[in-house]
Parts: C-alpha cells; sequence; structure tokens
C-alpha cells in the first residue's frame, strides 16, 4: 500500500521514506524541545499565579490571558515576520539571516513553547489551588520563605496532581508542532505535503503520516502513563465502590 515510500526522489539519491524520516525527527525536536520549554516556563508561570504578591500575579495573568487566547499559528507567524521588523536594523537583519531550517524552527518552535507554557501554567495553578490550606500554613509555620514553600511543599504535591492533565499537553504540543509548516519547517505534515505534491499518492502521504502521528501519540501516553504511576501520592488511587452481596443479589436478578 505504501510502496510509493520505497521509490527514489526524482533528482535520486533518496527515496520519499528519507523525507518522511526526516519530517518525523524535526516533529520530535519541535515537540520535545517546546515541550521542556513550556513545562519549566509554565510551573513558574503558574506559581506566579498564585503569588500573594499581586503585581506578581497580575503580570502571570496577563502572560497567561495573551499567550493562551492567541492561536499558535498566529503566534509564529509575529515570531517569524513581525518581530525582526519590530527589532533595530542591525538586529533584524542578523535574524532574518539565520541560514535554514533554523531561520523557520526557532520562531515555530518560540510560539509553541509559549503558547503551551500558557496552559500548563493554568494547570499548574489549579494543582496549587487543589492543595489544603494548611500545607501553605504549615510551610509559613516552619519559617519556609516563598520559594522553599513552593519548591519543598506545594510545587512537589501540584505537579503529582495534574499528571494526567499534563498528558494530554504533551501530546497537543505533537498535534500543534503541524503548524510550522505555514512557515517553512519541514516537519512531518509538511514532508506528506511535498510527497502528495510529487507523487499524487495522497492517501499514502498523508496515510503514512497519520499512522506516525498516531505511533507518536501511543508512545507518549505510555510514558506519561508510567510517569503518573510513579508519582502518584500512596492512598489516592481509585478504588471500586463496595457492593454488598444483596445488592449482587438483585443486580443478577434484574439481569
Amino acid at each position: 500500500m505504501f510502496s510509493v515510500l520505497l521509490e527514489e526522489v526524482p533528482d535520486g539519491g533518496e527515496r520519499y521514506l528519507d523525507w518522511l524520516m526526516s519530517g518525523l525527527g524535526w516533529t520530535v525536536f519541535l515537540a520535545v524541545a517546546g515541550w521542556a520549554v513550556a513545562f519549566l516556563l509554565g510551573v513558574a508561570v503558574g506559581c506566579a499565579r498564585t503569588s500573594r504578591n499581586r503585581l506578581i500575579a497580575l503580570f502571570a495573568r496577563l502572560y497567561v490571558e495573551v499567550f493562551r487566547n492567541i492561536p499558535v499559528i498566529v503566534q509564529m507567524f509575529v515570531w517569524y515576520f513581525v518581530v525582526p521588523e519590530l527589532l533595530p536594523q542591525a538586529w533584524g537583519q542578523a535574524v532574518k539571516d539565520v541560514p535554514p531550517p533554523w531561520g523557520s524552527v526557532i520562531p515555530a518552535l518560540m510560539g509553541l513553547a509559549l503558547y503551551t507554557a500558557a496552559r500548563v501554567a493554568e494547570q499548574v495553578k489549579a494543582g496549587i489551588e487543589a492543595l489544603p490550606a494548611g500545607q501553605r500554613m504549615a510551610a509559613d509555620a516552619l519559617g519556609m520563605r516563598g520559594f522553599q514553600a513552593y519548591r519543598l511543599v506545594l510545587l512537589p504535591q501540584a505537579l503529582r496532581i495534574i499528571v494526567p492533565t499534563l498528558t494530554s499537553e504533551v501530546m497537543g504540543v505533537f498535534k500543534n508542532s503541524s503548524v510550522a509548516l505555514t512557515i517553512g519547517v519541514l516537519e512531518l505534515t509538511a514532508q506528506a505535503r511535498q510527497i502528495n505534491e510529487f507523487t499524487f499518492q495522497t492517501f499514502q502521504a498523508f496515510g503514512a503520516a497519520t499512522l506516525l502521528y498516531l505511533l507518536l501519540a501511543c508512545l507518549v501516553y505510555l510514558f506519561m502513563r508510567g510517569v503518573e504511576r510513579r508519582l502518584r501520592i500512596p492512598g489516592s488511587e481509585p478504588q471500586p465502590a463496595p457492593r454488598s452481596r444483596g445488592a449482587m443479589r438483585k443486580s443478577l436478578r434484574e439481569v
């Protein structure tokens, strides 16, 4: 079915499968690097959202509202087309002269990371606010300063709580990386489109890309599932509701 991928490119020296694997590599790079930046920045902004300092909390909220509500494709366009024009002429020209593919990869990475960080920040905020108020009071009673309280008491518990929701964010990074094709990054979707343009085999080109995206999603799910099991708070596992013998007999009679 996918025999077209084993054919050589008209220029020779490569197969269409090589294009697809190259696109897969850039997709994984964008997703992993973007997630690393987004997670670190999102944790910092999420903590700032719950800060007792109103000014810090205000700036953190402003960041979330701006970057979360602007589509990721628009943010990539801003970093790629607009930001170089706003910089001083020498700096803007230096940005434009960055050799490919990095001239497109870096703006795509910035847009993807900042957008995802805003979403992670809200989840970190929700995880911290889900903790009992006594946790912060206990940290205060032990004489911990704000940074110590977050690092030693609040964050370790909050991150464990939000691991299941972070799984969807990690998957979202892989899917949103496909938007980078709009600014010239030859990631997986862009390579599939290029194969389609050369061979006119639409089903084979995008079918192979779909299977690769599905494989990535399954691998991410299994990895995050393992992280969730390892970091799960003891005693927090869901327990089945106990059923009496009478209730079991009644349900059997109804069947």
